[in-house]
């Protein structure tokens, strides 16, 4: 017998409201309907959601990841495609990782800059002396 929306989300460490918006967007395919209207999902749709939410987790979008269950879906193999995606995000967390490090060195700088003032000699009232005109 399969199981309801709510044994699904719990199976799969998902809402019920995540497994319909999947649906929606044909990550997770729709489900047979009982008699009475109900969903009635399958084991399978636990190793989607499951996989679904590990890809995310890993930081795959959610287009991303349908990229890869087309792949698979289309009997091809996805190995490469998946590579290629991780190394594109590996590249902007480089590059934000960069970033922060420019940011960090800047709010340091105006720390450091911060500590060697007087106060006393802060007498503008629209502006800080610690932060100035670049």
């Amino acid at each position: 017998a399969g199981m309801r929306i709510g044994q699904l989300a719990e199976r799969s460490g998902v809402t019920t409201k995540t497994v319909r918006y999947y649906e929606s967007l044909g990550l997770v395919d729709e489900p047979a309907r009982t008699p009475t209207g109900y969903r009635e999902y399958d084991d399978d749709a636990v190793e989607r959601l499951r996989f679904v939410r590990d890809a995310q987790a890993s930081g795959l979008t959610l287009s991303e990841i349908q990229s890869v269950l087309e792949l698979k879906a289309a009997g091809a193999r996805s190995c490469g495609h998946t590579r290629a995606l991780l190394e594109r995000h590996i590249a902007e967390i480089d590059h934000q990782i960069t970033r922060l490090h420019e940011a960090r060195a800047e709010l340091s700088r105006l720390a450091q800059r911060a500590r060697q003032l007087d106060p006393a000699d802060c007498t503008d009232p629209n502006r800080c002396q610690v932060i100035e005109a670049s």
